[in-house]
């Protein structure tokens, strides 16, 4: 065969050419029906009931047979109370940073958040509501309520507090705790219900005393509420559900990963204090780490006029526990 003859050279390429595109079609069209197997495959085990390990599958959240809020049932057996614990369950499981944080925070705060609501007479199931409102931080909300439980400055004057520009005690964790515990009885006692109390915490007694009237209805789950108090409640029962068993969702956080508690001790002063960047220094501390401890100390200086006697904490040995939080 002449190989040098033009036509028959481009007979031959054409063909060459013809060959590998076969050739690649079948290699793609066999790993195209392999990975559409697969796939099915994992789909079934994954509608079957068993959570696919391909990590492109989410698994929907696992609502327990029964469950309670401060010891009252939620009717989970109402198509529409099921669905809406569901849609807030499948927000925080899939809010990955922001839930993460939050477990870990609980390390540094749920043990003595729990003492104080136990000493205050209020169910511990309290603890998820401050996750719902804060996430255990010193938030500010576009209403102008703040610190961990979110008090309005009306609402911390009536129970007690100082506000004003030098002391906030809104940002006292332990002092609003107790503020929150008051207005929780209170609102307990007024409605009978734990449940009803905590989307009170939310709405206002009067708002909610305002729907009942309405509605003639005294449960939280037969009310129909504004947007955000229809979605308060589920949302404090969805973290009650993760952060009881976060591994159950994919959290698996071990003890060394929570934040510790912070070893401090207390110092009073009844007197002004001119300096609060010499005063950190004179305990040991930084500016920083002053304000950290004592997020309700609101400026460089506390006059105290009255000599009131403060409470301040510090770090219980200075710098070495800064530094030693951490070490084995």
């Amino acid at each position: 065969m002449n190989f040098s003859n033009p036509k028959i050279g481009k007979a031959l390429l054409t063909l060459v050419y013809l060959i590998t595109f076969l050739v690649v079609a079948f290699v793609s069209v066999s790993l195209f029906v392999q990975a559409r197997s697969i796939s099915d495959a994992a789909a079934e085990t994954a509608i079957g009931g068993t959570p696919a390990s391909d990590p492109g599958y989410y698994q929907l959240p696992d609502i327990p047979d029964t469950l309670t809020f401060c010891g009252e049932p939620v009717p989970l057996e109402d198509f529409d109370v099921r669905e809406s614990l569901e849609s807030e369950l499948l927000k925080i499981m899939y809010w990955h940073s922001s839930t993460i944080i939050y477990l870990k925070r609980a390390g540094r705060y749920f043990p003595p958040m729990r003492k104080l609501l136990r000493a205050n007479g209020v169910p511990e199931d309290f603890l998820y509501l401050c996750v719902c409102e804060s996430g255990m931080d010193n938030a500010v909300s576009p209403a102008k309520a703040v610190g961990f439980w979110q008090l309005l400055e009306s609402t911390g004057r009536e129970g007690g507090l100082e506000v004003n520009s030098e002391v906030d005690e809104r940002y006292d964790f332990e002092k609003s705790t107790v503020v929150a515990c008051k207005y929780l009885k209170q609102a307990y006692a007024k409605f009978g219900s734990w449940t009803l109390a905590a989307a009170a915490y939310n709405c206002g007694q009067n708002g909610m005393q305002k729907v009942v009237n309405q509605q003639g209805q005294n449960s939280y789950y037969d009310l129909r509420h504004n947007q955000e108090t229809a979605r308060y409640v589920y949302r404090i029962l969805a973290f009650k559900i993760l952060m009881q068993s976060p591994e159950k969702f994919g959290f698996m956080l071990h003890k060394r990963d929570l934040y510790p508690e912070i070893d401090t001790r207390t110092i009073q002063v009844d007197t002004a204090i001119t300096d609060m960047y010499a005063f950190a220094k004179s305990q040991a501390l930084n500016y920083k780490m002053l304000k950290q401890l004592n997020p309700w100390l609101r400026d460089t200086k506390l006059t105290n006029k009255s000599g009131k006697t403060y409470n301040i904490k510090v770090l219980r040995d200075g710098e070495h526990t800064r530094a030693g939080l951490y070490k084995k």
